[in-house]
């Protein structure tokens, strides 16, 4: 007969034995012998010494003191490997069955079998959406913070990381910097190869490229740089994600469309960033595109008949509107003391195969007082050695020096009344504002001076309205061989263009913030007050008995001895 018993009292020489009631098993009991037939899997060991049955973990039967038993000896999988705990992030309901998780994949704490938990169920920001997986590239070093880039230099993109070339020890200057973000004029297409240098002008947008018209022209919406410049059409500008200029239907344009950089790529504030205007702060220098664009002296059998021609001052060469295309329009239906006609003049600024040479550049304006921007040099040869001198099409003229050539530069600003432009130069100087002719001292002569203040008068006459975006457009141009000086003055031009920096302390890891959980005061488990490295935290590798640790293996990984709260961990 098989009786379901719940103790039986055992005579002999020992003394009594007591099966607590704690065994339920069915134990098979003959009439003949009154013996008890206890399953070899789930046979006890019992202490002779105190007549108690001693707990064998492992054996799928829950015995004082045990606290869980899942049918085996392991940890990390709920039930520690000596049975005496259920492991944090698990629930043992049912002896011998295992145990189960009751970690919350995205609560920011790591439990069960989860490896890691950055407060999220999404893949690809380095722990998996279902939490039990760090992502190959990356490391999770504080539950509930995100992620972060493993290393830069491994190959593999994570993070904020924007490339990964080819470097053992990443560097600057080829493309990708040492913290693997993209570097102005490269593309780098395959992470852990070398980035190539990408060409403006071939008309593929590639790299920090943010367009691409194939010319030189400045004005046109994108210039020889290939960043977005704002569209002007009939004396009216409006401005363009990506321009630096922040219209009020913009919440901030910090003069590029790369999202994760406090500004999106769609002129908005990103999570985790303030913006402010730079002209509240105002730079050291700002730099703007010039283009240069050389020739060759009249004296040359293939010179330009208006270059090394005639001296003197000629007014009224230009009329007093750009064209269609934001050039000077030549004025005379003839010719001028100094030029040589229509055909001629509109090679001055625009490129023009076997006539001139262009070179692109920038140019360097250095902040003097508040508000006022100057560059100034007294010997102004930007193309010495270049152009068609470089070429051996041209000789060195006075002093060794390549003259002949003109230059460009364009500068958008919202008009707020009183800006001030000063230039002195030679040879030919033009400024236009709102594509209107505000300055005109043409000719070949000594260096000259002229200024403009944009008061209410001036801005009538121009077109200009308080708060509106407008262009100003200098042209000037180097006709002989004597002297070459070239001073431009911007006061009071504040194109609002955003500066954006990180908010530490809002629990959002910006790009340029190691952490930040919120707390941010240094301490065990926390970020430090700048946001710009860990405090002390489990998984950094140093023994911190004093917060309670007893092990630190460098990582928060479970199933290696130590787990993920710094708790020693049994074999298994």
């Amino acid at each position: 007969m098989i009786l379901i018993i719940f103790f039986i009292i055992f005579s002999g020489c020992g003394g009594t034995k007591v099966i607590p009631d704690a065994f339920d098993a069915e134990i098979e009991v003959t009439e003949t012998t009154n013996e008890i037939d206890i399953p070899e899997t789930h046979e006890p060991d019992y202490n002779t010494d105190d007549n108690q049955i001693e707990a064998v973990c492992g054996d799928g039967r829950l015995w004082p003191p045990e606290r869980c038993d899942d049918g085996n000896t392991e940890s990390g999988d709920g039930c520690s490997y000596d049975c005496s705990k259920i492991e944090e992030g698990w629930a043992c309901p049912t002896p011998g069955q295992p145990c189960v998780p009751t970690a919350i994949c995205g609560d920011r704490r790591i439990g069960g079998r989860e490896m890691c938990d950055d407060g999220n169920t999404e893949s690809g920001d380095g722990c998996s959406g279902d939490c039990l997986q760090v992502e190959p590239g990356w490391i999770c070093p504080i539950p509930g913070a995100a992620c972060q880039a493993a290393r830069c230099g491994d190959g593999i993109i994570a993070g904020f990381e924007e490339c990964e070339d080819d470097d053992v020890v990443p560097e600057s200057g080829d493309g990708c910097d040492a913290q693997c973000h993209l570097e102005e004029g490269f593309v780098c297409p395959t992470a852990g190869q070398a980035c190539r240098e990408t060409v403006c002008g071939d008309g593929i947008v590639e790299g920090l490229e943010q367009c691409e018209d194939r010319n030189n022209d400045l004005g046109d919406g994108c210039d020889p740089f290939c960043h977005k410049e704002p569209r002007c059409e009939n004396g009216n500008c409006e401005g363009v994600c990506g321009d630096g200029v922040r219209l009020p239907s913009e919440e901030c344009d910090d003069g590029n469309t790369r999202d994760y950089d406090g500004c999106s790529s769609s002129c908005r504030v990103e999570i985790g960033f303030q913006c402010t205007d730079e002209f509240v702060t105002e730079p050291d220098s700002i730099s703007i595109p010039i283009i240069y664009r050389d020739f060759m002296g009249r004296d040359l059998p293939d010179g330009h008949p208006d270059f090394e021609y005639v001296t003197g001052d000629d007014r009224g060469i230009v009329a007093n509107n750009l064209g269609s295309d934001g050039k000077p329009v030549y004025a005379s239906s003839g010719t001028t003391p100094t030029t040589n006609g229509r055909t001629y003049f509109d090679q001055w600024y625009r490129d023009t195969a076997g006539v001139n040479m262009t070179i692109v550049e920038t140019l360097t304006l250095n902040r003097t007082d508040p508000g006022t921007f100057v560059f100034d040099s007294s010997s102004f040869f930007p193309l010495d050695g270049r152009g068609w001198v470089g070429a051996g099409r041209e000789p060195a003229r006075t002093g060794g020096h390549n003259f002949h050539f003109t230059s460009e530069v364009r500068y958008w600003f919202q008009y707020q009344g009183g800006e001030e432009l000063s230039f002195r130069g030679d040879d030919d100087v033009w400024v236009f504002f709102n594509g209107i002719l505000a300055i005109d001292i043409g000719g070949v002569h000594p260096a000259e001076s002229a200024s403009i203040t944009l008061d209410a008068t001036q801005a009538s006459r121009l077109g200009l309205r308080i708060g509106g975006i407008y262009e100003a457009a200098v042209f000037q141009a180097e006709r002989h061989t004597v002297a070459s000086s070239y001073r431009l003055t911007l006061r009071g031009f504040n194109a609002p263009r955003s500066h954006c920096n990180y908010i530490c302390g809002d629990g959002i890891v910006t790009r340029y913030e190691v952490c930040d959980d919120g707390k941010n005061d240094g301490s065990y488990g926390s970020c430090s007050p700048d946001c710009l490295a860990f405090g002390p935290y489990c998984g950094d590798g140093t023994l911190q008995t004093e917060f309670g640790e007893e092990c630190d293996d460098g990582n928060t990984l479970p199933h290696d001895g130590c787990d993920a709260y710094c708790k020693r961990e049994g074999p298994g």
